[in-house]
């Protein structure tokens, strides 16, 4: 079996510092699972955020877009897989469907890391949004997902995901 070779990038490295602020993974997984975010793009706002980059609700729209068949075809199919078999009882030992569980858990990070690092390549074409300071960029990049998924954020969860982000600067 072939592994999948993945970078390094520094929008990566953001997400794997920034989701270890103290409740930043649960409220990124509430906003996940109650208002459909898909916490790569969630991360990636941030990340421009942290670069001074403001977006509008119509350029995070274009952005959802460009994720959207990747996230669909490969990241929700598998967290599904994996969520189903977690304590589900099949005619495996428990040890051993848990050991696949966590094979399927790795597969699944492989594909966020991919969709990242797509994400991460087309900065590579140019500044995206406008300048503002860091603070204001994060508040209002995910303001701008909310108003381009036309959901309701929590408003606690939100608040979580900018104190870990002005913990993370």
């Amino acid at each position: 079996m072939t592994e999948v070779q993945t970078e390094t990038t520094p929008f990566w490295r953001f997400s794997l510092h920034f989701y270890r602020q103290t409740g930043v993974s649960d409220a990124c997984i509430a906003l996940q699972d109650e208002c459909g975010v898909d916490v790569n793009l969630l991360l990636f706002l941030f990340w421009l955020a942290s670069d001074g980059r403001l977006l509008t609700a119509d350029e995070v729209r274009r952005l959802d877009e460009k994720v959207r068949s990747w996230r669909e075809l490969t990241i929700v199919p598998i967290r599904d897989a994996r969520r189903k078999l977690k304590g589900a009882a099949t005619l495996l030992d428990p040890g051993k469907q848990e050991a696949f569980r966590n094979k399927v858990k790795a597969v699944e990070l492989d594909a966020e890391k991919l969709q990242q690092e797509a994400l991460y390549e087309f900065t590579k074409s140019g500044p995206l949004g406008k300048e503002a300071p860091p603070k204001d960029a994060a508040r209002s990049n995910v303001d701008a997902y909310e108003r381009a998924t036309g959901g309701n954020f929590p408003k606690k969860a939100v608040a979580i995901l900018i104190g870990g982000f002005e913990s993370a600067l």
